[in-house]
């Protein structure tokens, strides 16, 4: 599970009411109509934007925020540099049952790839295909979070027009009651601000997070089975790839000179 998601919310709704708590009370941060013009305009926001076959995704989404999928680029790492052991001491031929037995889809077309004699530059081609579809994918289902990112503030703002409009009409009748219509139009700004930075904006960076591990274990992939094809020497493989991780995953030297 994602913990540091839930951590991070607990903070940030603690320390938010704390500070309502000082010096104010929480119901005056309690009103029902600002709420159903920022929360519900979003939603109906969201709804319209998007078909019904992508909204019927949304709970596979919401589970990646919260237990996204663990990439170990270290074991990949480790697992190409024993097929190229394989491949230099027994042929590319005998790449084929390790690769039938890879649990990986992207690394087993990859080795298959190598082990049907195709050209190293179409089977770089035909990866860097996969990768970018990849990319597309999850870029397409992030992107209902970073909406509801930029959503949430404007119709925060629209309230707040909505609330100003109301209260200058009935300011000559009730003179008493600006100050709570000034209130009232300017809770739902901070509903807006709260609900994109607080729950939209850390469930699209969980999503980009699990994004970007799954592509660097992706490019470590295709990195090393391609000089796997090129018939690289296991140690300079291993080598080439961890120069890909970044500085607090690399490995040391276990090597002995």
């Amino acid at each position: 599970m994602n913990i540091t998601i839930l951590i991070g919310w607990v903070i940030a709704f603690g320390l938010v009411v704390f500070g309502i708590f000082n010096g104010g009370q929480l119901d005056w941060f309690i009103d029902p109509a600002s709420l159903a013009i920022t929360v519900g305009g979003t939603i109906g926001c969201l709804i319209a934007s998007y078909p019904l076959s992508y909204l019927a995704g949304l709970g596979k989404r919401f589970k990646l925020v919260f237990m996204p999928k663990k990439f170990k680029p270290e074991k990949y790492i480790d697992d190409i540099v024993e097929y190229a052991k394989i491949a230099r001491g027994r042929g590319l031929l005998a790449l084929e049952e390790s690769a039938n037995q890879c649990t990986d889809q992207f690394m087993k077309s990859a080795l298959m790839l190598i082990v049907d004699a195709n050209d190293t530059a179409k089977v770089r081609g035909m990866l860097d295909d996969a990768i970018n579809f990849m990319c597309e994918r999850h870029d397409n289902g992030r992107a209902f979070f970073e909406k509801g990112v930029a959503v949430f503030p404007a119709f925060g703002m629209l309230g707040t027009v909505v609330g100003l409009v109301n209260m200058l009409n009935t300011m000559d009748s009730n003179p008493e009651g600006l100050a709570g219509g000034m209130a009232t139009a300017l809770i739902t700004t901070f509903y807006g601000s709260f609900f994109a930075n607080v729950l939209f904006n850390p469930m699209a960076s969980s999503l980009q997070n699990a994004h970007n591990d799954e592509l660097l274990c992706m490019q470590i992939i295709e990195e090393g089975v391609l000089a796997i094809a090129d018939g690289s020497n296991p140690r300079y493989i291993q080598e080439k790839l961890e120069f890909m991780l970044p500085a607090s995953k690399k490995r040391a030297d276990k090597s002995g000179g």
